[in-house]
């Protein structure tokens, strides 16, 4: 049993070769749902594995085990093991809730920032300029979705550009991409294997993003103009946004350039491999987890004498 927790523990360090492969291979679309579907759903594992080794360690405490009502030792494996992997997944939780607790705060007050800031100007449709030196925008979440942009990044791009740049910003909201960010950094925070994966959920993002835009302005040269322009005017600019406020010039912009000057690539051939190691990857894990805290739930009913062997 506590053997199978280890399987959901080790898992999301393999997750980030296997998202990499599966952005390249996969549409973008439909990697991004894939990725971050098994991404939270490995980290939910992780930290369910974390609190059974736990609670393993607190009922083999006399104090603890009184107030379970056990009548009889708990059955595990020898304490060398458990009271370790006990004390190691106590420290992880804490580590876990002081740095997810930290980053909803900080981006809970960025976000205000943000929305206070675009509240305060003029709107024309969902379009929120900032005057503002510095070149930059983004897609600001909430009721109504806005793109936020200011006059520097306006001065820096031409009229076609703008407007691709924009079709950009409104993928992304009309998408619901800050979703996707903020579970992923959320899942990065929760194993530390994930952080790598949150970084292919954020390509992933722009990728999907990048396609709408060259699909709405008809023109993937143009679009990739755009968000290179964009994105060098960017380099030294401040930011000052949520990092769940999806941005044009955000990721390996190369990269995505480069992507939007060839033609849209089907499938790659090995898609359905890659599909299948993913579910597979995240079907393991559930498994485990369920049956690890199924076994260990009935272990603490036979020490509480609620059932016999």
């Amino acid at each position: 049993m506590y053997l199978l927790l280890l399987v959901p523990i080790a898992l999301p360090l393999v997750m980030p070769p296997l998202a990499r492969r599966a952005l390249e291979r996969l549409t973008p679309t439909t990697a991004l749902w894939a990725v971050t579907g098994s991404a939270v759903v490995l980290a939910c594992c992780s930290l369910t594995a974390l609190g059974a080794f736990v609670l393993t360690g607190l009922l083999k405490v006399p104090l603890f085990a009184a107030f379970g009502e056990l009548v009889r030792p708990l059955r595990t494996g020898s304490n060398m093991i458990v009271v370790p992997a006990a004390a190691f997944s106590v420290g992880a939780l804490a580590v876990c809730a002081w740095t997810v607790g930290r980053t909803v705060l900080r981006q809970a007050r960025a976000f205000r920032t943000a929305t206070s800031e675009a509240d305060r100007r003029v709107t024309a449709g969902d379009l929120c300029v900032i005057d503002s030196p510095h070149p930059d925008a983004y897609a600001l979440p909430g009721r109504p979705h806005r793109i936020v942009v200011t006059t520097g990044m306006l001065r820096t791009l031409g009229p076609d550009e703008r407007e691709a740049l924009f079709a950009h910003e409104r993928a992304h909201n009309a998408g619901g991409h800050h979703y996707f960010l903020a579970l992923a950094e959320l899942a990065a925070h929760c194993h530390p294997g994930l952080s790598p994966v949150a970084g292919t959920i954020r390509l992933a993002v722009e990728r999907v993003a990048d396609e709408a835009a060259a699909e709405a302005v008809g023109d993937r040269r143009l679009t990739a103009r755009a968000i290179g322009r964009a994105a060098l005017a960017t380099r030294t600019a401040p930011e000052e946004r949520p990092s769940f406020a999806p941005a044009a010039t955000t990721g390996p912009v190369p990269q995505r350039v480069a992507a939007l000057l060839q033609a849209p690539r089907p499938p790659h051939r090995a898609a359905r491999l890659t599909a299948a190691l993913l579910i597979a990857c995240t079907a393991l894990s559930a498994c485990a987890s369920a049956t690890g805290v199924i076994g260990f739930h009935h272990e603490v009913e036979v020490a509480q004498g609620e059932r016999g062997r």
